[in-house]
């Protein structure tokens, strides 16, 4: 004998079988932005590369430098008046991961900074292997990355280094990931009138990009060493703009050094 199933139980089956492809989604996107409120701008260069000790005086006095520092969700809310006190006159705030992470924090940090007249400026987490680089400027945009030439605002930054979730490379090629950070760079320049400051290690670039020179003459360097001196940098660029020497010290968050004076750091703020 056929047994007719009632049109509210079929029903209420189609309804829990999408339910569990929507939860499955969601966990699907819980896991790929595991750990994002707590990552930073280089923790996993000092996973992959380590901490070889902090600037060596001459490194330091070779030229005039302006201290600074890069925050992000770890840090929580920041005391910005201690951190100026402190010597910082500039800071990098993460306001993005990928298309699936905003920091909570990024409102206090980023407006707490410029209240206490530093120059501030946002960093985006690239994540290559979740969506493409065009996709992921316009949501950096849209969750706080944008620019302006007031003088106070410095170009948004691009955070590129080793996957935190398997391969160093995102699983890409370097051509492929030359594109994508083409992508972004052009998507973002489109949108805001000014080029990114591109984040890396020389390690990483090299590995991943295959030493690729194609962004020296646009995009301003933001290089990423732990030691005593900055060592070589990337092909295409003849200098850097900002050192991340260290992630740690009396700032909060990561230290960096401006290369030059405050005078050419508010230039960098104009576009």
């Amino acid at each position: 004998m056929t047994v007719r199933r009632p049109f509210a139980w079929l029903a209420c089956t189609v309804l829990a079988s999408a339910s569990l492809v929507a939860t499955g989604a969601q966990a699907s996107a819980a896991d790929e932005y595991a750990g994002a409120a707590d990552r930073h701008a280089g923790s996993q260069i000092a996973l992959h590369e380590g901490v070889h000790g902090q600037p060596r005086p001459a490194a330091r006095m070779a030229g005039e430098q302006v201290l600074g520092h890069d925050v992000s969700g770890w840090q929580g809310d920041v005391d910005w008046p201690s951190a100026r006190e402190g010597g910082a006159r500039f800071v990098y705030v993460k306001a993005t991961e990928g298309t699936g992470y905003r920091n909570e924090h990024f409102t206090q940090q980023y407006n707490g900074s410029y209240e206490v007249g530093m120059l501030r400026g946002a960093y985006h987490f690239a994540r290559p292997d979740v969506s493409g680089g065009g996709e992921q400027a316009e949501y950096f945009v849209a969750g706080g990355g944008g620019w302006s030439p007031d003088g106070r605002t410095l170009p948004g930054a691009l955070d590129m280094e080793y996957n935190p979730h398997g391969d160093a490379c995102y699983g890409k090629s370097p051509a492929q990931l030359v594109a994508w950070i083409k992508a972004f760079s052009d998507t973002y320049t489109r949108s805001t009138g000014t080029a990114p400051v591109i984040y890396t290690s020389t390690s990483w670039w090299q590995r991943c990009t295959g030493g690729s020179a194609a962004f020296g003459d646009t995009n301003p360097l933001w290089l990423a060493r732990y030691a005593p001196e900055i060592g070589p940098l990337p092909p295409g660029w003849g200098t850097h703009t900002i050192w991340q020497f260290s992630d740690s010290g009396r700032l909060p968050g990561d230290q960096n050094y401006f290369n030059g004076a405050v005078e050419q750091l508010a230039t960098l703020a104009t576009g």
